[in-house]
């Protein structure tokens, strides 16, 4: 099942299709938001004692989602806005082809490794998204990198992803006008990615990171890389080559250059290098409902959002978020 909130129809549209009035050479963003990467940062950001409602309820990664959403629109000016949720965090399909896959996150009884005090504040962050007009949107099977991916191709430019994961940076795309805002380090100081920016920074192209990534590896993922290929050594093999196609091809043609060492290397590693890019590129193609994505002047539902600022202490960062959206 596709749910999204608010604004979201209950049937399947074609993937990625979004229902908006877009207004003639209207050059602001579409703004996708990564909202797992920035509550949980949003929650070991800012300690629990805090951000607390009046009963003690710790509301910190709400707090301090929300501040981050009123500084990305204020800093961005967009006019349409869409946070994506992990529906799941760890896909069946990924797992199959790659069992090691966010293997050392699963919880001893099954599902994410998610801090207890987190939990309750996602559907608040949602209760409060809804109340503003901000649609928040997953789907069963996927993640919400899939989502991304699927709108970040599909939809009007300019667009700019949002995350402080860097194998969005697959997304990058100047011909149609896709960025990736990487906030790893908080989105105070975001790296405005654009294909040039992404080749400077890690010597290949936007096209090819998701190879390079299946290279090099990542263990906070679960992808183990080939064994004695470093970063520098798997963006030669991608500026070389062109990608994992081409160096599979390759490694098959004793006139491809390939040093012994290296060459072992990745014959030893061929299985993986077989499967690797199907886990860590996204998804393009995840059905979603039709969403209205321009921002609201002013919240949608007034009454309820001020019931819950109120209730959970947090008027402040719910009147910075809507001052945004006015002011932009």
């Amino acid at each position: 099942m596709v749910t999204s909130a608010p604004g979201g129809g209950s049937g399947r549209g074609r993937p990625g299709r979004l229902c908006q009035a877009v207004r003639v050479n209207d050059r602001r963003p579409l703004l996708l938001v990564d909202s797992p990467s920035l509550y949980f940062r949003a929650y070991f950001g800012i300690p629990e004692s805090a951000a607390k409602a009046a009963d003690g309820t710790p509301v910190n990664a709400v707090r301090g989602f929300l501040d981050m959403l009123a500084t990305l629109i204020r800093t961005r000016r967009p006019d349409r806005v869409v946070c994506a949720l992990d529906h799941d965090w760890r896909p069946a399909w990924r797992v199959a082809l790659l069992p090691t896959y966010k293997e050392h996150r699963v919880a001893p009884a099954g599902g994410e490794v998610v801090p207890d005090t987190l939990v309750p504040q996602v559907p608040l962050i949602l209760d409060i998204l809804s109340a503003v007009g901000i649609p928040a949107v997953g789907a069963d099977g996927y993640e919400a990198d899939d989502v991304l991916g699927t709108l970040a191709t599909g939809q009007p430019a300019p667009v700019e992803v949002v995350s402080g994961d860097r194998d969005l940076i697959q997304l990058v795309d100047d011909t149609r006008g896709v960025r990736v805002l990487y906030c790893g380090r908080g989105v105070a100081k975001l790296e405005d990615l654009d294909d040039a920016a992404v080749r400077a920074k890690y010597g290949v192209p936007a096209a090819g990171y998701a190879d390079f990534a299946a290279l090099r590896g990542d263990p906070s993922d679960g992808l183990p890389g080939v064994p004695g290929v470093g970063e520098k050594t798997a963006a030669r093999l991608v500026e070389r080559y062109g990608g994992l196609d081409g160096i599979l091809a390759a490694l098959d043609d004793p006139a491809s250059g390939f040093a012994p060492g290296l060459r072992a290397k990745l014959v030893a590693a061929r299985d993986y290098l077989a499967v690797a890019p199907k886990v860590v590129r996204v998804a393009l193609d995840v059905p979603l409902p039709d969403l209205v994505t321009d921002l609201p002047r002013g919240p949608v539902d007034p009454d309820r959002l001020l019931a819950t600022a109120q209730r959970w202490n947090l008027a402040g960062p719910c009147r910075r978020l809507v001052d945004a959206i006015a002011e932009r």
